[in-house]
């Protein structure tokens, strides 16, 4: 299957509480932004060109103030791109996935989505598109601190299992990830993808979602290890 991991997004009130941690310590460049009817988006790219979306409500209505007064920000959703959602999708049914949120009005934007109950504690979007998301239309990023540092290597999302087939039937039987064990840990990779899932195995824990990981950076990262300010969310060091 040729399935690109392609981002990692965090839902926030305001997506200008994003900059001082993903510009000013981790050192990441605005990719594009824009509008998108009850919400706007904006993407962040690190030195790996691994990419970090951040989700922000307009106005009251739509997913989005929904899920903030659920749960406060923090992850929210992947996005996996596939050559073709028909066929991603019945996958997804053919093995016992529930699907919610179909949309293929817009043919260059098709989407579904995997409900955390069903997907491992975290929201999947899964996307056909033919081409890489549109560049330089991004009219009012929000303010970014002055003289960033180097960007840190993003490389992808941590989150706990029940159990490895569990992990195996989401991250590879349905989205062709390529798995390997390290340390324990059953790590997901996409050819085309500079973003990887590795997941914990704990059948005693909630399954989803525990952090972001970051490469062991060549320069002092403060605030690693703990939630990040303003975002909801945990990078870390990967072992």
């Amino acid at each position: 299957m040729d399935v690109r991991f392609d981002h990692i997004a965090l839902a926030l009130p305001r997506m200008a509480d994003a900059t001082p941690f993903l510009v000013g310590v981790l050192g990441g460049s605005p990719a594009f932004g824009a509008d998108a009817g009850v919400y706007r988006f904006g993407q962040w790219r690190f030195a790996n060109r691994a990419r970090l979306e951040v989700l922000e409500p307009i106005g009251r209505d739509g997913f989005l103030p929904r899920f903030l007064a659920a749960r406060g920000p923090g992850l929210h959703h992947v996005t996996f791109k596939v050559p073709s959602l028909r066929e991603a999708l019945a996958r997804a049914t053919g093995l016992g996935y529930g699907v919610v949120g179909y949309n293929a009005t817009v043919p260059r934007w098709k989407e579904a989505f995997l409900h955390p109950r069903d997907a491992l504690g975290i929201v999947v979007q899964i996307v056909e598109s033919p081409d890489e998301p549109p560049r330089g239309h991004w009219r009012k990023p929000p303010p970014m601190p002055a003289g960033p540092p180097p960007p840190v290597r993003l490389l992808g999302l941590r989150l706990r299992a029940h159990s490895a087939a569990r992990a195996r039937r989401q991250w590879s039987a349905l989205l062709g990830g390529a798995e390997s064990i390290e340390n324990g840990v059953h790590v997901f990779r996409w050819t085309a993808s500079p973003l990887r899932i590795a997941v914990e195995i704990d059948p005693a824990s909630d399954e989803g979602p525990t952090r972001i990981d970051v490469a062991p950076p060549s320069r002092a990262v403060t605030g690693l290890g703990e939630p990040a300010p303003g975002l909801g969310a945990v990078f870390a060091e990967a072992p």
